[in-house]
Protein backbone atom coordinates (compact mmCIF):
# COMPACT_ATOMS: atom_id res chain seq x y z
CA UNK A 1 0.00 0.00 0.00
CA UNK A 2 2.46 2.59 -1.24
CA UNK A 3 2.16 5.93 -2.95
CA UNK A 4 4.72 7.09 -5.50
CA UNK A 5 6.49 10.32 -4.63
CA UNK A 6 8.70 12.38 -6.90
CA UNK A 7 11.86 13.95 -5.49
CA UNK A 8 13.43 16.70 -7.57
CA UNK A 9 16.64 18.64 -7.09
CA UNK A 10 15.80 22.23 -7.84
CA UNK A 11 17.98 25.33 -7.90
CA UNK A 12 17.23 27.89 -5.22
CA UNK A 13 16.92 30.79 -7.67
CA UNK A 14 14.08 33.21 -8.42
CA UNK A 15 11.53 31.72 -10.80
CA UNK A 16 12.84 28.16 -10.72
CA UNK A 17 9.81 26.81 -8.78
CA UNK A 18 7.52 28.71 -11.15
CA UNK A 19 9.28 27.03 -14.09
CA UNK A 20 8.90 23.61 -12.44
CA UNK A 21 5.16 24.05 -11.84
CA UNK A 22 4.71 25.36 -15.40
CA UNK A 23 6.28 22.17 -16.79
CA UNK A 24 3.73 20.15 -14.81
CA UNK A 25 0.90 22.42 -15.93
CA UNK A 26 1.85 22.17 -19.59
CA UNK A 27 1.92 18.36 -19.31
CA UNK A 28 -1.47 18.29 -17.55
CA UNK A 29 -0.01 16.77 -14.38
CA UNK A 30 -1.86 17.57 -11.16
CA UNK A 31 0.36 18.41 -8.18
CA UNK A 32 -1.39 16.88 -5.16
CA UNK A 33 1.13 17.62 -2.42
CA UNK A 34 4.39 19.52 -2.14
CA UNK A 35 7.23 19.85 0.34
CA UNK A 36 10.50 21.70 -0.17
CA UNK A 37 13.63 21.52 1.98
CA UNK A 38 16.13 24.11 0.89
CA UNK A 39 19.73 25.11 1.32
CA UNK A 40 21.53 28.16 0.01
CA UNK A 41 21.97 26.90 -3.56
CA UNK A 42 19.38 24.17 -4.12
CA UNK A 43 16.35 22.49 -2.66
CA UNK A 44 14.86 19.05 -2.57
CA UNK A 45 11.29 19.18 -3.71
CA UNK A 46 9.17 16.22 -2.70
CA UNK A 47 5.70 15.84 -4.04
CA UNK A 48 2.80 13.62 -4.86
CA UNK A 49 1.47 14.00 -8.39
CA UNK A 50 -1.46 12.38 -10.14
CA UNK A 51 0.81 10.60 -12.63
CA UNK A 52 4.30 10.03 -11.18
CA UNK A 53 5.78 8.21 -14.19
CA UNK A 54 4.61 10.87 -16.63
CA UNK A 55 5.97 13.52 -14.25
CA UNK A 56 9.34 11.76 -14.03
CA UNK A 57 9.65 11.50 -17.80
CA UNK A 58 8.44 15.04 -18.47
CA UNK A 59 10.64 16.65 -15.83
CA UNK A 60 13.70 14.67 -16.94
CA UNK A 61 13.10 15.89 -20.51
CA UNK A 62 13.23 19.43 -19.12
CA UNK A 63 16.58 18.87 -17.40
CA UNK A 64 15.43 18.10 -13.86
CA UNK A 65 16.99 15.33 -11.79
CA UNK A 66 14.01 13.26 -10.66
CA UNK A 67 13.66 10.17 -8.48
CA UNK A 68 10.44 8.25 -7.83
CA UNK A 69 10.19 6.60 -4.40
CA UNK A 70 7.59 4.73 -2.41
CA UNK A 71 6.07 6.47 0.59
CA UNK A 72 3.09 5.83 2.83
CA UNK A 73 0.00 8.05 2.82
CA UNK A 74 -1.30 7.70 6.36
CA UNK A 75 -4.72 8.80 7.60
CA UNK A 76 -4.11 10.40 10.97
CA UNK A 77 -6.96 11.23 13.35
CA UNK A 78 -7.30 15.01 13.28
CA UNK A 79 -7.12 15.60 17.02
CA UNK A 80 -4.42 16.35 19.57
CA UNK A 81 -2.15 13.31 19.80
CA UNK A 82 -3.31 11.74 16.52
CA UNK A 83 0.12 11.83 14.93
CA UNK A 84 1.88 10.97 18.20
CA UNK A 85 -0.06 7.71 18.43
CA UNK A 86 0.99 6.62 14.98
CA UNK A 87 4.62 7.58 15.45
CA UNK A 88 4.69 5.69 18.76
CA UNK A 89 3.54 2.51 17.00
CA UNK A 90 6.39 2.82 14.51
CA UNK A 91 8.92 3.59 17.26
CA UNK A 92 7.79 0.54 19.28
CA UNK A 93 8.86 -1.64 16.34
CA UNK A 94 12.11 0.28 15.88
CA UNK A 95 11.02 1.74 12.54
CA UNK A 96 12.93 4.94 11.86
CA UNK A 97 11.20 7.94 10.35
CA UNK A 98 13.21 9.56 7.56
CA UNK A 99 10.81 12.47 6.96
CA UNK A 100 7.15 13.36 6.78
CA UNK A 101 4.94 16.13 5.50
CA UNK A 102 1.22 16.72 5.44
CA UNK A 103 -1.30 17.41 2.74
CA UNK A 104 -5.01 18.07 2.72
CA UNK A 105 -7.62 17.47 0.07
CA UNK A 106 -11.15 16.58 1.10
CA UNK A 107 -9.79 14.59 4.02
CA UNK A 108 -12.88 14.76 6.22
CA UNK A 109 -12.00 14.23 9.84
CA UNK A 110 -8.47 12.98 9.18
CA UNK A 111 -5.19 14.67 8.42
CA UNK A 112 -3.19 13.07 5.63
CA UNK A 113 0.52 12.61 6.23
CA UNK A 114 3.17 11.39 3.80
CA UNK A 115 5.71 9.27 5.65
CA UNK A 116 9.04 7.85 4.53
CA UNK A 117 10.48 5.14 6.79
CA UNK A 118 13.47 2.84 6.70
CA UNK A 119 11.36 -0.35 6.83
CA UNK A 120 8.31 0.30 4.63
CA UNK A 121 6.96 -3.27 4.55
CA UNK A 122 7.13 -3.57 8.33
CA UNK A 123 5.57 -0.12 8.70
CA UNK A 124 2.64 -1.15 6.50
CA UNK A 125 2.11 -4.25 8.62
CA UNK A 126 2.35 -2.38 11.93
CA UNK A 127 0.01 0.40 10.87
CA UNK A 128 -2.61 -1.80 9.21
CA UNK A 129 -2.56 -4.22 12.16
CA UNK A 130 -3.27 -1.20 14.37
CA UNK A 131 -6.28 -0.30 12.22
CA UNK A 132 -4.63 2.76 10.69
CA UNK A 133 -5.77 3.45 7.15
CA UNK A 134 -3.15 3.83 4.46
CA UNK A 135 -4.20 5.31 1.14
CA UNK A 136 -3.32 3.74 -2.19
CA UNK A 137 -2.02 5.64 -5.22
CA UNK A 138 -5.52 5.55 -6.73
CA UNK A 139 -7.11 6.86 -3.53
CA UNK A 140 -4.65 9.75 -3.38
CA UNK A 141 -5.26 10.52 -7.04
CA UNK A 142 -9.02 10.63 -6.39
CA UNK A 143 -8.76 13.19 -3.55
Amino acid sequence: MYVKQISVFIENTPGRLADFTKVLEDAGIDLVSLSIADTTNFGILRGIVADPEKARETLAQHGYTVKVTDVLAVCVPDRPGGLAGILEKLAEKNIALEYLYSFVRKAGDHALIIVRVDQPEEAVRVLTDAGIKLLSQDEVRAL
